[in-house]
């Protein structure tokens, strides 16, 4: 007994690292990338839009591919490390090769941008969380407490990412590549895996039944759902997509607006990372469908709140709305799918609904919005996505099936 305790100690720990090193790089790209393109890349709008619409693309191809290849490894790590590999890679091509090629020809920047960070981060992001998922099933700890490292890299990415870019801009995709090289080194030699509960994990498989497929197809609620996800998770991402250049036109000098973005940023993080405590029990409360309507109202008083916001101290206010909303989407939909349609077709039904969907929703609307930034304005384009949003929230609270509140891990089944 004495030699197992820090075995499982020591084959845990490493896990955290995993996800810290791969979401402080997702931080970073998410949170500065926009910025970085305007500022250094002098892409306009509308091709920065362009770079996004592509990772959305690239991700329906790299997404099913990855799941599969993935449910073959099981826990070889061959794609893992080609995915650790190649955000090794990302600061020499922003710092050497994306400005020549800007210089070429911005198009053709943006789809090849669009292909490398997709590879690592919309289709490596499965594959990261499969794996140290199925780890937690082998190794007998919670996936919850591994996944914490990712959020606290998400807080601590936002803070250094602003102080980085004000030194030097191009040093936040150096950061990443450091990152990049930890995370392939613990991947490599910290990551192991007790294989002899191996086949705890047997039951993880994220292949999908075609003919249950067919089935959920048929389901009016699954329909109504994937609406709900399109108007307002896939516009939660275009509206932040290009936020910080919106962001900084509330301050007098570039320097002024990094700092005070990476703070605010850091802060709603922060308030996500807090909230994850008491959420699973306010959803009880009020129920997993009132917390996807509510995720909907907060969104679009975010959007438009910004549009008409009169100064920095209000943006930043409403800024730090999101970090209700993530908490309170991820809480929901989880009990939600499982009390509406059954925790059977839970995998099922949150990849099509939400990830499938999603991503033609960002692909198309992140070129779209990048448009209408450039020729109407910011303001402009956030009552547009706003009035989405309403819609998309009005329709599920009008039409979104109750769930069953037992099914959905609410409230405890009575006894008889």
């Amino acid at each position: 007994m004495d030699n197992t305790q820090p075995r499982q100690k020591k084959d845990f720990w490493g896990f955290p690292v995993t996800d810290f090193t791969y979401f402080f790089q997702w931080q970073i790209i998410n949170g500065y990338l926009t910025l970085w393109m305007e500022q250094q890349g002098h892409l306009d709008g509308t091709t920065a839009g362009f770079v996004f619409s592509m990772m959305a693309f690239m991700s329906l191809i790299f997404q099913p591919i990855f799941g599969i290849i993935s449910d073959r490894l099981v826990f070889k790590k061959n794609l893992l490390v080609i995915i650790a590999i190649a955000s090794i890679l990302i600061g020499p091509y922003f710092q050497w090769l994306f400005l020549p090629l800007v210089h070429i020809n911005a198009a053709l920047v943006a789809v090849v941008t669009g292909i490398f960070l997709s590879f690592v981060f919309n289709g490596g992001v499965a594959v990261v969380e499969q794996y140290v998922q199925r780890a937690s099933l082998a190794n007998k700890f919670e996936y919850a407490h591994s996944r914490m490292g990712g959020s606290l890299a998400g807080a601590c990415a936002s803070f250094a990412g602003g102080k980085l870019f004000l030194w030097s801009p191009n040093s936040i995709f150096w950061a990443c590549t450091v990152m990049g090289i930890i995370l392939t080194l613990t991947i490599t030699f910290s990551d192991k895996i007790h294989m002899e509960n191996a086949a705890a994990a047997g039951d993880t498989s994220d292949s999908l039944d075609w003919s249950l497929i067919g089935q959920i197809f048929k389901i009016r609620n699954f329909w109504i759902l994937s609406i709900f996800y399109i108007g307002t998770s896939a516009l939660y991402d275009v509206f932040d997509q290009q936020f910080v250049i919106f962001f900084k036109t509330f301050f007098h000098t570039t320097a002024a607006a990094t700092t005070a973005y990476s703070y605010t940023t850091t802060a709603q993080i922060a308030l996500e990372f807090l909230l994850m405590f008491p959420m699973p029990w306010l959803i009880n409360k009020i129920g997993s469908r009132n917390g996807l309507i509510a995720y909907g109202v907060i969104l679009c008083i975010r959007i438009v709140g910004s549009a008409l916001a009169p100064s920095a101290a209000l943006v930043i206010i409403l800024r730090l709305l999101a970090g209700f909303e993530m908490p309170l989407v991820l809480t929901s939909i989880m009990k939600y799918i499982a009390g509406a349609f059954g925790i059977r077709v839970y995998a099922t039904v949150y990849a099509l609904s939400s990830n499938f969907a999603k991503q033609i929703s960002v692909f198309i609307f992140s070129t779209v919005a990048g448009n209408l930034y450039d020729s109407i304005g910011f303001q402009h384009t956030y009552f547009i996505l706003g009035a989405i949003v309403a819609v998309a929230t009005i329709i599920a609270a009008l039409f979104l099936t109750k769930e069953d509140p037992v099914q959905a891990g609410e409230v405890a089944a009575k006894k008889e």
